[in-house]
This record gives structure tokens, sequence and C-alpha cells, in this order.
């Protein structure tokens, strides 16, 4: 057994031996909460992002009050508005930054969630050097140290392992952190949620995940609205996966309510998530550029949901009873 492997396998054992998460609790910056207490739940945003590339990306880019001081009027809306749970999806080498989120968490009154794990999408752009030469069970043991010993110093543990593929055929490093993740999964129980290029991306990461013996149910198919042929949503869905809309805006509103029209007529609604991918606070841009409020599913999503047919046990089940499950930490192995 290697040194990367043996040490996955020290981890492994820790984590499982000690992990006090067993009792149904989902992960926020400021500690455990109990899946029923986050109520109506934002599955998809950001407050931060910085896409200069893995190999420059440094907190030092930016001033973490400036931060502070700009997001929190657009959390606090949020809060006024019922928002209860808010999951920041930014990755590690994209910005982001666990303690101003927990700063910003204590100030709105929000739960929030961060990530561990790599994004290999964008043509690998925000991968560090490291995740092509070490392996699936090295990067796996780095994730897992996030959620046992907290995030770069902080003590903050992720509620959610974050990563990204491009299109098939899958590269071999996208292929690894996808691999990686189903580790980290079994190890801690933390759901993988996956930026996704296509339907075939989303079957292919299903492939390797089984592999592993991990289930559909512990994979969100994040961005599953770039995919417009909804055969690939019913398919995911039925098979056990989370697939999550997670793209509307004003200009997305009605293929969105198309896309869930269509699993609601294959009673499917147990499996969506919906969010709208918003916020940004633009690293380099003068005062992070123009931050997006994620103000649109309150004042035009949900109008538009109830126009259109679904009733509010509908809409409670999108954003207050899938959450809850879809983030649950909870090891989800193959029967």
């Amino acid at each position: 057994m290697g040194q990367g492997s043996m040490l996955f396998a020290a981890l492994l054992f820790s984590v499982r031996g000690a992990r006090a998460q067993d009792a149904e609790t989902v992960m926020t910056v400021n500690g455990p909460l109990r899946p029923d207490a986050m109520n109506f739940t934002l599955s998809h945003e950001h407050v931060l992002v910085d896409f200069i590339g893995a190999d420059k990306t440094h907190k030092d880019r930016y001033n973490a009050d400036e931060v502070f001081a700009i997001a929190l009027p657009f959390l606090k809306d949020i809060k006024q508005r019922g928002c209860n749970t808010f999951v920041d999806c930014t990755p590690a080498y994209i910005g982001r930054d666990a303690l101003v989120l927990q700063r910003l968490a204590t100030a709105s009154g929000l739960n929030i969630i961060t990530t561990t794990g790599y994004y290999g999408a964008a043509k690998e752009k925000y991968l560090p050097e490291h995740a092509y030469s070490e392996t699936s069970e090295q990067l796996a043991a780095r994730w897992i140290e996030e959620w046992k010993n907290g995030i770069e110093g902080t003590g903050i543990k992720p509620g959610l392992i974050k990563s990204g593929v491009d299109n098939p055929p899958l590269s071999e490093v996208q292929r690894k952190i996808i691999d990686a993740a189903a580790l980290t999964h079994l190890a801690t129980g933390l759901t993988i949620g996956v930026h996704t290029g296509s339907g075939d991306a989303a079957n292919e990461q299903l492939e390797i995940l089984e592999r592993r013996g991990v289930a559909p149910s512990a994979r969100i198919w994040i961005h599953a609205q770039n995919e417009k042929n909804k055969t690939y949503h019913i398919d995911a869905a039925q098979r056990g996966s989370w697939v999550s809309f997670d793209g509307v805006n004003p200009s997305s509103i009605s293929e969105n309510v198309q896309f869930l029209k269509e699993m609601k007529r294959k009673n499917l609604l147990n499996a969506v998530l919906v969010s709208q991918d918003s916020g940004w606070y633009n690293v380099g841009e003068p005062q992070g550029g123009k931050f997006n409020h994620y103000n649109c599913i309150f004042t035009d999503f949900i109008p538009e949901l109830k126009r259109n047919g679904f009733s509010q046990k509908d809409i409670d089940a999108i954003f207050i009873a899938n959450p809850a499950k879809a983030l649950t930490v909870k090891v989800r192995k193959l029967k």
C-alpha cells in the first residue's frame, strides 16, 4: 500500500470512528444543524468568486471587510423574504472564504453552507497542480481532513463536496476528482454536487461513483438546466440522483418552469432542487463589480410556478424538504 493510500485509510478509519453527524444533521459554517431546521433553502448561490485561475488566486487579492459589507444587505434581504439556508457553492481555488461566510451567517441570521472538493470544469483552469500528480486517495485525504478538522485552520467544516466537469468524455483528471469525491463521500457522508456539462457527462459521473459503491442519491447534478433534453433529467431522477435547475433568473423563468412541469408530470418533484447561481462579488473588479441579488425566486419564479398549477406543497418540497434530504450528512451506498 502506498503512502497516499495509507494516509487515506487512516483518515477513513478516524472519521468513521468518530463521526458525530450520523444523527441526521447538515453542516453549516457555524456548526451542525438539524435538517428540519433548514427550512427554505437556496441550494446553489455564491458570495465571492475569483476567476483568475488556481495558480494566482489568493486571499490577498481582495478586502474581506469590503466583501462582507457589500454582500450583507443582499443576504439580509432574502432572510426577510423567508430564506433560512443559503448554500455557497464556491469551491477552493475560485474564491472560497469560510471566514467571510461565517461572518455573513452570523450577521444575517442565515444558515450558510460551504464546500470542500475541487472544480475541474472550464478546461481545468481552477485545478491546483497537485490535482494532476496526486491519486484519488490523496485528494480525498485532503478533503476528509477539511471535514475532520476544518478548512484552512479555521475549524469551519464543509457541508458539501463541490466538483465540476466539462462535456464527455471526461478527462483523466476530471474522472479522478469525481473518484476522489466518491471516496470522500464514503468517509464523511457529505453529498457530492457536480457542475456538469451535459446529460452524458452526468451519466459518466454516476458510472464512476457506482464503481466505488456510491449511490446516485449522493450526487447533485448541478446545472441540469444546461441539458435541454428532458429525458436525461427524468432518467437521473429515476435512478435516484438529485437534479438541480439552478440558473433561475428573469430571462430563464419560463424554461425552468417547463423543466419542473415535466418532472411533476413524471412524479419526480421529490428529486428536484432549484436555485439561482447568483451573487458574485468578482475579485479584480472595482468593489467586486455588479453584485446580483438573490430575489428572483421570491419575486418572480414562485409566483410563476403558482400560475402554472404548482401547489404550496410542491413549492415546499422543492425549497424545503428536498434540500434538507439532499444535504443531510449520510453515507449513501448502492444496495
